[in-house]
């Protein structure tokens, strides 16, 4: 604002107009963030691989929350996203890629996420009293993997995404590695290498779940 302009102006009204200029220059701040934020999508985050986020398309989706869910527990924990691939099959013919899934693991439901190898490796069968109805015995192979209709790759066939929470695996190897007196990383590096194919590791769990519910997925608790 020129100073004659100022010296023309009464003081009630310079104040006025000083007030709009101020949040007329917070409001093209705020928009220059706005678009900023919008050209920032989840797959650029910063060491991690998030672009599968954006890419969770299609017009019926939803996240089944199993953090700390127990496994084994009857009935079996993966009919959720099972029943709802098979109810939007049944009543309106539409599958992938209209219809989305996601499983979110964290805490005691690792096992779901962890190969065979890390099941007998780890002991992971014995450690949550996982019983293999083959055997009658504590599980050394991943009992929830083959299921046809059940199993994990069974409804990554269909689509599924499965997610493992990096802080619920820091503390797994953690607790492992005391257990077997290894050094924490490179049992966290045992770990991640054991992963199940096309298992996808996030930050944290919570997070997460916000940021698939903010790309339109409804939220089922397991």
């Amino acid at each position: 604002m020129s100073d004659a302009f100022e010296n023309s102006v009464p003081q009630g009204r310079r104040s006025f107009l000083s007030v709009l200029m101020s949040l007329a220059g917070l409001t093209a701040i705020d928009g220059s963030r706005g678009e900023v934020a919008a050209q920032q999508p989840a797959g650029s985050a910063k060491g991690w691989d998030l672009q599968w986020i954006d890419d969770l398309k299609g017009r019926h989706k939803q996240v089944f929350d199993m953090a700390d869910a127990d496994p084994a527990a009857q009935p079996p924990p993966l009919r959720l996203p099972r029943n709802y691939l098979d109810g939007f099959r049944d009543v309106y013919s539409v599958a992938f890629p209209e219809v989305r899934t996601v499983v979110g693991i964290s805490g005691r439901a690792f096992a779901v996420n962890a190969s065979d190898r890390l099941w007998e490796k780890y002991a992971l069968g014995e450690r949550s009293k996982i019983i293999d109805p083959a055997t009658s015995t504590p599980a050394i192979r991943n009992v929830y993997l083959n299921d046809p209709t059940l199993g994990v790759k069974a409804l990554q066939a269909r689509g599924t995404v499965f997610w493992q929470c990096a802080i619920a695996l820091d503390n797994i190897a953690q607790q492992l590695a005391q257990a077997r007196q290894l050094p924490v990383a490179e049992v966290r590096a045992d770990l991640l290498a054991g992963l199940n194919p096309g298992v996808r590791l996030v930050p944290s769990h919570v997070m997460a779940l916000g940021l698939v519910q903010e790309h339109g997925l409804t939220y089922v608790k397991i």
